[in-house]
């Protein structure tokens, strides 16, 4: 990746605000990610690109031995949970930089409980999906922050982070086939 020097998130993110204010539309995005087929005779493993904007970066992906895979590359759980991991952070981070927070040190450990049985048909009252997940956040700011300002910080990010949010209430989501 490029490296850049940051720019404070107010001088960024102020002019996309104020414009979006005066033309709403321009604020819908679509992010996206696409399978590459990868060996069609395995069907443990896979590729797959994420981003509207090809970055020339292509992921291995494979299935968790749980349901038989290999579990020898990030199964599509662990990208769920890499995917609420760092949202919550980049937004904690934006956010953090906005209210002129410090951060020492930021980990968010995402993870996801999920019964196997549903998918594979095991057992038909087990729903299939995860049950519950959790997100875990070691956070540390300079000591002249104030805890209950690490708190508004917390409670700000969670409201703003597009992926727990998703996640928490749910989205509709519609599958069409080329045949």
């Amino acid at each position: 990746m490029k490296s850049q020097k940051a720019e404070s998130v107010r001088k960024r993110q102020q002019p996309l605000q104020n414009h979006y204010k005066e033309k709403p539309g321009d604020a819908k995005i679509t992010d996206r990610a696409i399978t590459t087929g990868g060996e069609l005779g395995d069907p443990w493993h896979g590729g797959i690109k994420p981003g509207s904007v090809d970055h020339g970066v292509e992921w291995k992906f494979g299935v968790h031995h749980a349901v038989g895979g290999y579990h020898d590359a990030p199964n599509p759980g662990d990208i769920l949970c890499a995917a609420l991991a760092t949202c919550l952070e980049s937004t904690i981070r934006l956010i953090a930089d906005r209210r002129g927070i410090i951060l020492e040190k930021l980990e968010v450990e995402a993870t996801g409980n999920v019964d196997v049985r549903g998918t594979l048909v095991v057992d038909r009252d087990v729903p299939v999906g995860f049950q519950n997940m959790q997100c875990k956040v070691d956070i540390q700011a300079s000591d002249e922050t104030d805890k209950k300002e690490l708190q508004k910080l917390l409670a700000y990010a969670e409201y703003s982070c597009v992926n727990l949010q998703t996640l928490t209430k749910g989205v509709d989501i519609e599958t069409t086939i080329n045949l």
